[in-house]
């Protein structure tokens, strides 16, 4: 069952993002990683919508069906994708992953962060606020950028993961 939405940042970190990274391989959990996500997550969803307003894209992190298809077919991605979704009890298809994102989180962190995992560039220290915007730049093609945005919204979760404790 979903978190009732909207969520504060400090539940998206310790309910969705948290469990998603301690369930991947360890190379992929770092704190780097964390922030990312949820600095992502507050930038395309606002932790607000699982379904985009007056679009296509779907979960907190509002995957498109061609970011669907880039994870399960990046020789990098695939192979940890593959026994996530069996895991998850998803079909291995753009479709099927992108329907499940409407009500998995922690599919969606999972997939969110494996769509990182195929830029073969570090992820960006903590704290690197332009080095954040352009790695998610790279990788979500945002239609919509809003770069105004995206400093504020790293820096609350740069917040949240300094008040967090589990990470």
């Amino acid at each position: 069952m979903p978190l009732p939405l909207p969520i504060e940042p400090q539940v998206a970190l310790a309910s969705v993002i948290d469990p998603a990274l301690e369930q991947l391989p360890r190379a992929l959990d770092s704190d780097q990683a964390a922030v990312l996500l949820l600095a992502i997550a507050i930038q395309e969803s606002g932790l607000r919508t699982r379904q985009q307003y007056g679009g296509p894209a779907h979960g907190l992190f509002q995957f498109e069906t061609g970011g669907c298809s880039a994870v399960l077919g990046s020789p990098l991605s695939r192979p940890l994708l593959l026994p996530v979704l069996t895991q998850h009890g998803v079909s291995a298809t753009p479709q099927a992953i992108y329907q499940a994102l409407l009500t998995d989180d922690i599919l969606a962190a999972k997939v969110a962060r494996l769509l990182l995992w195929t830029d073969r560039r570090v992820l960006p220290a903590l704290g690197d606020i332009e080095g954040a915007w352009k790695y998610y730049y790279r990788n979500w093609r945002p239609g919509g950028p809003r770069p105004d945005h995206w400093q504020v919204n790293y820096r609350i979760a740069l917040t949240a993961l300094g008040n967090h404790t589990c990470h």
